[in-house]
C-alpha cells in the first residue's frame, strides 16, 4: 500500500522540501550519519528497534515518557552511508529502524521493549502489513551485553502473547545512519498525508486506547 501511495505522490512532491515519502533529490544529506555513539551520560541511554516503517516507530515512542529524542534512520546492513532510495532498493542489508534517547530515571529499557511487542506484529517476516521487504523486518539492534540478555528475556515473554513464532531479529549495532530530514517528525508533520491516516494514525490512536502511549509527543520539537 505504501509503495502505491508514493507513487502518487511523486509528481507533485518534487518541488517541496518536505514531502511524503516520494524519492526525492535530498540523497546528498545520506552524509549525516550518526555513528551511533552519541555522548553517554547518567540520565541518557540509547535503544535501537525497527519495527517496520520508522515513520511508525517514530510516532509510537516519541509518545511515551521519559524519551528524549527519536531518530529515524538505516541499521542492520553493509552499505556505508545508505540513501533512503538505496535501502528501498532492497539492495544495501538495511532495515528501516529509529534511535531512541531516553532517560533511564523515568522509563527503562524493558519497558522500551514491552512497548515495541506491542508497536508491531513481530511474527511477520519481513512484512508489516503491506510494507514488505527486508528493510521492514523485525529487529532490535543492541548495544551492549545488558542490552542484549534484556531483549533475549523480552523476547521470551514476549512470545507467551502470540500464537504464532516471533522472528524478530537480535543483533548487535554496528552503525545507526541517519536518515534524510524529511524523515524526521514525518507523522507531526505530514498527519494529514494518505499513508499517514491510513496506517499510522489507526495505530496511536489503538495503543491510545489501550494507554501505552501518550495523546500526544512527549520529546522537543
Amino acid at each position: 500500500m505504501k509503495s502505491l501511495l508514493i507513487s502518487l505522490l511523486v509528481a507533485g512532491a518534487m518541488n517541496l522540501t518536505v514531502v511524503g515519502r516520494a524519492q526525492t533529490n535530498h540523497s546528498n544529506q545520506s552524509a549525516m550519519m550518526n555513528n551511533s555513539n552519541p555522548p553517554s551520560t547518567n540520565l541518557t541511554e540509547i535503544a535501537d528497534l525497527g519495527g517496520g516503517c520508522f515513520w511508525c516507530m517514530e510516532a509510537v515512542f516519541e509518545r511515551l515518557p521519559g524519551v528524549i529524542s527519536v531518530t529515524s534512520g538505516f541499521a542492520g546492513g553493509t552499505t556505508e552511508n545508505p540513501t533512503y532510495r538505496e535501502v528501498c532498493s532492497e539492495t544495501t542489508g538495511h532495515a528501516e529502524v529509529v534511535e531512541i534517547a531516553f532517560d533511564p530515571a523515568k522509563i527503562s529499557y524493558a519497558r522500551l521493549l514491552e512497548v515495541f511487542w506491542q508497536a508491531h506484529d513481530p511474527t511477520t517476516l519481513n512484512r508489516q502489513g503491506a510494507d514488505e521487504g527486508t528493510s521492514y523486518r523485525s529487529i532490535i539492534l543492541y548495544r551492549d551485553e545488558q542490552q542484549k540478555t534484556e531483549a533475549e528475556k523480552s523476547k521470551q515473554e514476549a512470545q507467551k502473547i502470540f500464537d504464532r513464532p516471533i522472528v524478530t531479529e537480535i543483533v548487535p549495532l554496528k552503525k545507526f545512519y541517519q536518515a534524510e530530514g524529511y524523515h524526521q517528525q514525518y507523522f507531526d508533520n505530514n498527519s494529514k498525508q494518505g499513508y499517514c491516516q491510513l496506517v499510522i494514525a489507526p495505530k496511536l490512536k489503538k495503543l491510545e486506547k489501550n494507554q501505552v502511549i501518550s495523546e500526544t509527543p512527549q520529546v522537543k520539537p
